[in-house]
């Protein structure tokens, strides 16, 4: 046996690895500078921050939570949901933020699978929650319940009509009491519980409902402290930024962010709600410089009318879906600096980046935006990254043509799906890959581009047709706002694709003859630009597209849309596309 064999791993050179930590080192290294800001009347120190999570997580754990228990959280972007991702972990519970836009019965289903111990919730959420809970089955234990308040009373944005609707009803279930009075009441010098291994975890999330099938996804203090410290290193984020939360911190725990914000003691912006203008006020008065969103924040962004350029560059991150090179284009000639990424519930954040390369700006805009919305390259956190062909299981080849399922493998992966061991073990090959069910290509300069979802690829006559590319061309169309392709059934290709349109508010769909927007003129200005078997065969219009909360268009909901309009029958096809051969 070798000396440096007998080298083993002592406690002081493998104590666990959190991102709580991170904010022991903000009350030290940033102590008087500011840490939340919310309403313009709420400020907050890191120093304070830090206090009060303290003090939270002590009255947490005399509440009789225990290491691994299941906290909730069901909130906005507001000051309290920001700290439970520091207080929750500190009293030893896993931490489960929910989508607030769920309803009543799937968030019934989601408390009792995760088997939440306390639920935190928003006081303008509360009718949601009682509602949930009311759906238990008799004899299922109810979590506790701790309202959090803030000076925000206006009641109704958040989808309830009546806020206090039902308030009689909490003395059906165990209130305990409210969020300040537990930060208030707790003990500045609880010694908070610090996880016994790296692997153990720290949250649980449920994916966001595109698929309308969710999944209990847990991830680790291990895999969220790399995660946090990768996304810091791949968007290049400095020390002490000014960060904007537009996006909701229940997805993905703000992609880490949530932690990684006190890692370089940044400025968290807290909002409740937002839209365009509230985003453009928000920049210019705490002069923010950082901010996340899906796609559809940028084309928020975009196409408000009368926008004017930034006056200090505002760097924007954006996954959830590949968004059009045209939304891109739009955004940045705003002053806003785009970077683009890819990950899922299951990584916990982004681990593939669109790095820039330097000899790119010297290319035509379009050309830039074309690059920058490819996904890119796997993050410095993440071993591997790659397209596998999913009959040989081989990578397949980097033309930027050919398809695949993309496959990862790294640090941040999670540890598996809560109580679906068979799930959990269809979604990591025995070769030591992670599935993540999304179709892209390799191009030959080693970058990963999207095209779709496994389900959501359309095979028309043997041939497949990437949806995302078909959005792409109709985003270009001037009066496109948004855009999903899905697959509607046809009776001799088999499927072919269907485009579902909201537009913008200078255009109207014509309706019955009249002027306006028509099915023709899309499909015509599709077959100018795209090969014709990719063209759409049916066009719908609506006023808005259906979308989760994070902005992901839900396509399984327009897919059942497409099914329901019945198959296109088979007499019904163009000429050009009678004589298209159908591949083996």
């Amino acid at each position: 046996m070798k000396m440096m064999d007998l080298l083993k791993p002592f406690p002081p050179s493998s104590t666990p690895l959190t991102p709580i930590t991170f904010l022991e080192r903000a009350a030290t290294a940033y102590s008087d500078c500011p840490s939340i800001v919310y309403n313009t009347t709420t400020t907050s120190t890191w120093e304070e921050t830090h206090r009060r999570c303290i003090q939270a997580a002590s009255s947490i754990a005399s509440l009789g939570i225990k290491r691994g228990d299941v906290v909730s959280v069901l909130s906005p972007n507001v000051p309290a949901m920001y700290e439970l991702h520091f207080s929750v972990p500190m009293a030893g519970g896993v931490l489960n933020t929910i989508n607030t836009r769920l309803d009543p019965r799937t968030l019934s289903v989601l408390l009792r699978h995760s088997e939440s111990r306390l639920v935190f919730v928003d006081h303008l959420l509360r009718p949601l929650l009682l509602q949930a809970l009311s759906l238990f089955p008799p004899g299922t234990p109810c979590p506790l319940i701790v309202l959090i308040k803030d000076e925000d009373k206006e009641g109704t944005h958040l989808g309830i009509s009546n806020p206090m609707n039902g308030a009689a009803s909490l003395n059906h279930f165990d209130v305990v009491g409210e969020y300040k009075e537990l930060v208030d009441g707790g003990d500045p010098r609880f010694e908070w519980v610090h996880p016994k291994s790296e692997w153990d975890p720290l949250a649980l999330n449920y994916t966001s409902g595109t698929t309308n099938s969710p999944k209990g996804v847990v991830l680790s203090h291990r895999g969220y402290f790399m995660l946090a410290v990768d996304t810091l290193l791949n968007w290049f984020v400095p020390k002490q930024p000014v960060y904007l939360w537009t996006l909701p911190m229940f997805h993905a725990n703000g992609w880490s962010l949530t932690w990684g914000m006190a890692a370089v003691g940044a400025t968290n912006v807290c909002l409740r709600k937002f839209d365009a203008p509230t985003i453009y006020r928000a920049i210019q008065e705490h002069r923010v410089t950082h901010m996340c969103g899906a796609p559809v924040v940028l084309n928020m962004l975009a196409n408000m009318p009368n926008a004017k350029p930034l006056e200090n560059p505002t760097h924007i991150l954006t996954a959830g879906a590949p968004p059009p090179a045209s939304v891109l284009f739009r955004t940045e000639s705003l002053g806003f600096v785009v970077s683009h990424g890819y990950g899922l519930t299951e990584t916990g954040g982004l681990v593939v980046y669109s790095t820039w390369r330097s000899k790119w700006n010297s290319l035509p805009a379009k050309e830039r935006a074309r690059l920058k919305a490819r996904q890119g390259v796997r993050s410095l956190g993440m071993t591997e990254v790659d397209v596998l062909d999913a009959r040989t299981g081989r990578p397949v080849r980097r033309d930027g043509s050919t398809l695949g399922e993309v496959v990862l493998r790294g640090g941040s992966v999670m540890l598996g799906y809560l109580k679906d061991p068979e799930g959990t073990s269809k979604s990591m090959t025995r070769t030591g890959w992670f599935r993540t069910g999304d179709v892209g290509v390799m191009h030959p300069d080693g970058y990963l581009e999207i095209k779709d979802r496994l389900k959501d690829i359309i095979i028309s006559g043997g041939e497949n047709i990437s949806s995302v590319e078909v959005e792409a061309v109709l985003y270009t169309h001037p009066a496109v706002n948004e855009a999903a392709v899905v697959a509607r059934p046809h009776e001799f290709w088999g499927e072919t694709p269907c485009a579902f349109l909201s537009l913008k508010k200078d255009y109207k769909a014509a309706v019955n003859g009249g002027s306006g927007v028509t099915e023709k003129e899309v499909i015509e200005y599709c077959r100018e630009r795209m090969a014709h078997y990719m063209v759409p065969k049916t066009v719908v219009f609506q006023e808005e597209l259906p979308k989760t909360s994070t902005g992901k268009i839900q396509k399984f909901l327009l897919r059942e849309m497409a099914k329901a309009m019945g198959p296109i029958k088979a007499t019904t096809l163009d000429n050009n596309n009678n004589n298209r051969k159908i591949r083996a």
